[in-house]
């Protein structure tokens, strides 16, 4: 049986998406995995496998906490890694810093703490992966992170549902819609 794993992310938009892949395809760098343009997301909180009744708990808490929360700008701004500055595990892109995605988290975070899960407790840094595993002959290039400067309107939040073995692999099983 397949044990499927779920988080809570912000959803980009299809234009978001397709600009951001335009973005990626043009570097041309040695990663082992680089993320579907339709996976691409800003992830809240990974709940990992969940039984039903926690799941459905959380949905209920997300969706009574988002009442009254607004949609709002966001900014795609940056490149930037994550692991070991030679041979980095993660390469994303990142948001210009906005009160609203850290308080949308934090939303999120206690709606899912309050349904039993529990999850990351690190700062939150939203980024957008893009690619995974430097699998490159030399080191990661130090300093070619450009900036960008892509806007777009933050407006859905999503529960995700993975599938491993497909691509994309990430289904949006409930959206939460943010009204101006």
């Amino acid at each position: 049986m397949t044990q499927y794993h779920y988080f809570f992310a912000l959803s980009l938009p299809e234009n978001t998406k397709n600009m951001l892949h335009q973005y990626s395809s043009q570097l041309h760098f040695p990663f082992q995995k680089w993320v579907h343009p339709e996976d691409y997301h800003l992830t809240f909180a990974f709940l990992g496998s969940a039984d039903q009744v926690k799941l459905e708990k959380a949905v209920e808490n997300v969706r009574k906490g988002l009442i009254g929360f607004s949609s709002f700008s966001l900014k795609i701004s940056s490149y930037g890694t994550f692991g070991r500055s030679d041979s980095p595990r993660i390469f994303w892109i990142g948001v210009e810093e906005e009160p609203r995605l850290h308080q949308l988290q934090q939303i999120i975070h206690k709606a899912c703490n309050e349904a039993g899960f529990e999850l990351e407790t690190r700062p939150f840094r939203p980024h957008i992966t893009i690619a995974r595993k430097w699998k490159g002959e030399y080191p990661y290039p130090k300093g070619i992170e450009s900036d960008i400067d892509l806007p777009f309107k933050a407006d859905t939040v999503a529960l995700y549902q993975t599938h491993l073995d497909r691509i994309p692999k990430y289904e949006a099983i409930e959206t939460f819609i943010l009204h101006e």
